[in-house]
């Protein structure tokens, strides 16, 4: 049967609500003073555009809250969504002290919000623009987080830039593709802002190799920022695929960011193909929709699933269910719409392959049926754009990790198109990496930070060094410690 409308306007407002409400000023303050503002924070290096955590966390607790802010900001441009939506369990509050302890880590994520907040709530300035021009100019195409976090250091080191992006709106999967219980449209769009308050233009609604050409941009700018991300979800290459129901996972979640809530219809009963972060987006948004049962299918195990943790936490206490060992092989219909899966049972091999159990099919109903495989490279349209660009054989931008900077020297890349698709705040770091480079090659100067003033004055200390440079995760501290490793 056809997608339903299930929620009033208040009920839709109510289950998508953020997760984790706003800190009150008392609430913000002690959890600040918790913080022991370590010397050499392990959150820094956990970091990977480098914020100095201590650094602003004091500010809050000395209730200089423009000050906090302006150290995320510098750092991170997109310091307010990536407070909501980054995965602090493997990043900065992995990384803290505190667990050391046995004891909870700073919230570092909520106090990040709470001084960011307070700069868009307040119309507080943050920057200035730069004392003088440079005169060069550099185009950034696509405007989501890579683009807008290298546009962003750009412009504070003096040159002129201009993001196009064929969308409506700027953002990238900030504004279009994370579930809105975790980051509304409404708080991407005022980083947009600014972002263009830098003196940065923001060409929307244009897109590149079709409303103006790659050459056309080559001639009129010094340099080529390429920050696309990722393209259609992988096909289930199945009977029935082709039904009016069965939809991608990024489809699904971008309706809520153009529509009102409670005008997004879904099924009763939905189905989730994937265990990804975008399919826990999917299948909980589902749920708080109103499905009465919305279900995760997973080829492999509970172990496996590519899923953080808390997401999967996230996903349980919504209420949705999980089958795993499991593959779609037909989508079932009737008049024309989806009213079920044909899926097979599936068991690793001996060598190591996953195999389909011959005679092993069962049927579930399903009216609506979620895509989340994980999202094509966008090798044809990058060839399109930049014949001679290279490529990894795995689809993605082939590029100097700690530059951006491709085989065609003016040309550099970061984002999802070039790593494959990783966090927002990865996505930032690489573009800020990718400016300075570009800067470098203007300038010939090297920009160095970012600088953590909680060092300075520290005897033999150089007060920077950070998780820009090589960002840790905790999952690869906890394996290099546990084989021996220091």
């Amino acid at each position: 049967m056809p997608r339903e409308l299930m929620l009033d306007e208040k009920t839709a407002a109510r289950n998508m609500a953020e997760i984790e409400p706003k800190y009150s000023s008392q609430e913000a303050v002690v959890e600040a003073n918790r913080c022991l503002y370590c010397f050499d924070a392990p959150c820094i290096m956990a970091c990977p555009t480098g914020i100095d955590i201590p650094g602003f966390i004091k500010k809050i607790s000395s209730g200089n809250l423009a000050g906090s802010a302006r150290t995320i900001l510098k750092s991170n441009i997109l310091g307010a969504s990536c407070a909501r939506v980054c995965p602090t369990s493997v990043l900065c509050e992995g990384a803290c002290v505190m667990l050391d302890r046995d004891e909870l880590p700073i919230k570092i994520g909520r106090l990040q919000r709470y001084a960011t907040d307070y700069v868009f709530e307040n119309d507080v300035k943050i920057f200035d623009p730069p004392k003088k021009k440079s005169g060069k100019r550099v185009a950034l195409i696509g405007g989501g987080p890579a683009s807008l976090g290298c546009a962003a250091e750009l412009a504070q080191l003096g040159h002129d830039t201009v993001i196009f992006e064929k969308k409506e709106h700027a953002g990238g999967l900030n504004t279009y593709g994370i579930a809105y219980y975790k980051l509304t449209t409404e708080t991407s769009l005022k980083e947009v802002e600014l972002v263009k308050s830098l003196g940065i233009e923001i060409r929307t609604g244009v897109e590149v190799g079709k409303d103006i050409q790659a050459k056309e941009l080559e001639q009129e700018f010094d340099a080529i920022f390429i920050g696309v991300g990722l393209g259609h979800t992988y096909k289930l290459d199945i009977p029935g695929e082709d039904l009016p129901e069965v939809v991608e996972a990024l489809e699904f979640i971008e309706e809520l960011h153009v529509n009102p809530l409670h005008e997004v219809p879904v099924g009763r009963r939905v189905a989730v193909i994937g265990c990804g972060n975008t399919a826990i987006d999917a299948v909980t948004q589902a749920k708080r929709l109103g499905a009465e049962h919305a279900v995760i299918i997973y080829r492999r195990g509970e172990k496996d699933m590519p899923a953080y943790a808390y997401e999967y936490d996230i996903a349980k206490k919504d209420g949705a269910e999980f089958v795993f060992h499991a593959v779609p092989v037909e989508v079932l219909g009737k008049d024309g719409h989806v009213v079920g899966l044909k899926l097979a049972r599936t068991e690793m091999g001996e060598d190591g392959r996953l195999n389909v159990i011959p005679g092993s099919e069962f049927e579930l109903p399903f009216d609506m049926v979620i895509k989340a495989l994980g999202q094509e490279k966008m090798t044809d349209m990058l060839k399109g754009m930049f014949p001679d660009l290279e490529l990894a054989r795995n689809g993605v931008i082939q590029r100097e990790p700690a530059t951006g900077q491709t085989n065609i020297p003016h040309i550099f890349a970061g984002g999802d198109g070039a790593n494959g698709g990783s966090e927002v705040v990865n996505a930032v770091g690489e573009g800020k990496k990718a400016a300075r480079a570009i800067h470098r090659m203007f300038t010939g100067e090297t920009v160095e930070g970012p600088v953590q003033w909680t060092r300075i004055g520290v005897v033999n200390a150089k007060p920077v060094g950070s998780g820009l440079d090589n960002p840790i995760r905790v999952p690869e501290l906890e394996t290099t410690y546990s084989a021996g490793g220091k």
